[in-house]
């Protein structure tokens, strides 16, 4: 067990100093923005890094997933892998501008914000051409994380270099295409030095039938419906309200996620390990004290967050965005919610249950956008907020539901179990 805890402890701190920066540039951004230029401009690189994230499981459509897990399981056939993978994701990218400009018409944007809006999210399409995919399969959780501060790092390092210039944002969509092509750059290089030489013909018949469309939609749909059950909120509030609205809504969830990157360092360092669990081990990595566990630290998390909503607000974004303290202070309970419907969510993908993760994310998202169609004209982003909460409770009970009647989960676990069963 010593020797386990010691590889996740490892594998997290693979992840912890790119992730970390990324995360400090991110909040260097939106700290820069929210004093220098106020609530509007703050609100719409909001909504355009929103939109940027919604191009990517459109791209992917279940590939990352599935594909780091065949890279997990089937190193010899990295190369068939990849190549089937790229593929895909390229002729995905290849749709998702029509659907951008079809967003962006519907927003409540002047015209040149419209403009920045498309420009900015539309490269990340770049990503489809990233690797980042099979690095995490591999277990190389150094380079992930390290990548991942390049696209923040560079929309900083241009915001600074053009912060006296009159088109401010022309110069963050210059930091952008630096990011994203930095990062794809530096992938391919990685892989250059990593593919195998050869192929494994057992192998090959595994890959090509968990790449079939049939098995990719189903991940797809679900990636796609979980990240618009966390986010579709900000795009909502963009179309069906005012970017004051947006501004401040992204103010407090973005302080809330911030709040949650160490976690979900957690789960992606798990991620792996879960994929190559057998049936006791999946019986033992749902122990009612681990979930217990994981609802006191976020509650705890979010008692602190919410008592002091409005002194965080002044000093990292500035008194004009108190009025955000209201939606900080319901949207850091989401935060013990949102230990368990991760770590739920990210065991089961990891177990094949992708098909149960979709119906509970529908399950939610869907009640996520009827609450907020209903609610947020009349109510703007205190709504928004409220429907977050709900929907979080709509979605741990229909994880748990399906988890209780899968039969990936049948058996009695081993009432001497331990958190070995987590960290093996």
């Amino acid at each position: 067990m010593a020797s386990s805890a010691g590889r996740l402890i490892r594998s997290v701190a693979q992840l912890v100093p790119g992730e970390a920066l990324s995360r400090l540039s991110s909040v260097a951004i939106v700290i820069f923005l929210g004093h220098s230029y106020g609530v509007v401009i703050l609100g719409v690189y909001a909504l355009a890094v929103t939109v940027a994230q919604y191009l990517q499981p459109i791209i992917d459509f279940g590939l990352r997933h599935i594909g780091a897990r065949l890279i997990a399981k089937y190193p010899d056939a990295g190369q068939e892998i990849v190549r089937r993978v790229q593929k895909r994701r390229l002729l995905m990218a290849s749709l998702v501008i029509p659907l951008l400009l079809g967003y962006a018409a519907l927003t409540r944007l002047s015209w040149d914000l419209k403009v920045f809006l498309v420009l900015f999210s539309a490269v990340g399409c770049i990503y489809a051409v990233s690797l980042e995919w099979a690095a995490w399969g591999k277990d190389n959780l150094r380079l992930v994380g390290f990548t991942r501060a390049l696209v923040p790092g560079g929309v900083l390092l241009f915001l600074l270099l053009g912060r006296n210039s009159e088109h401010v944002l022309g110069w963050m969509i210059l930091g952008n295409v630096a990011g994203y092509g930095l990062q794809a750059f530096v992938f391919w290089k990685w892989w250059q030095r990593q593919r195998p030489a050869g192929e494994h013909p057992l192998s090959l018949a595994s890959v090509r039938e968990s790449l079939a469309w049939r098995q990719t939609s189903i991940m797809g749909v679900a990636w796609f419906c979980n990240l618009a059950f966390n986010s579709i909120d900000t795009l909502m509030l963009g179309v069906m309200s005012n970017p004051q609205q947006v501004g401040l809504y992204s103010a407090a969830y973005r302080i809330t996620n911030q709040v949650l990157f160490a976690y979900y360092l957690l789960n992606q360092a798990l991620y792996p390990r879960l994929a190559r669990q057998q049936l006791a081990q999946r019986s033992r990595a749902l122990q009612p004290w681990i979930l217990l566990a994981l609802v006191g630290a976020g509650a705890a998390i979010a008692l602190a967050l919410s008592a002091g909503a409005g002194t965080v607000l002044a000093v990292v974004f500035g008194k004009q965005f108190l009025p955000a303290t209201l939606l900080l202070g319901l949207l850091s309970w989401a935060i013990p919610l949102d230990f368990l419907t991760s770590y739920l969510s990210n065991a089961y993908i990891a177990w094949n249950m992708e098909k149960k993760v979709l119906a509970c994310t529908l399950v939610a998202a869907g009640a996520n956008v009827v609450l907020n169609l209903i609610w947020i004209p009349r109510h703007g982003a205190t709504a928004a907020a409220v429907n977050t909460l709900v929907s979080y409770g709509i979605f741990l009970a229909a994880l748990a539901f399906a988890g209780r009647y899968a039969k990936e989960l049948a058996g009695e676990p081993d009432p001497q179990a331990s958190a070995v069963g987590l960290l093996e």
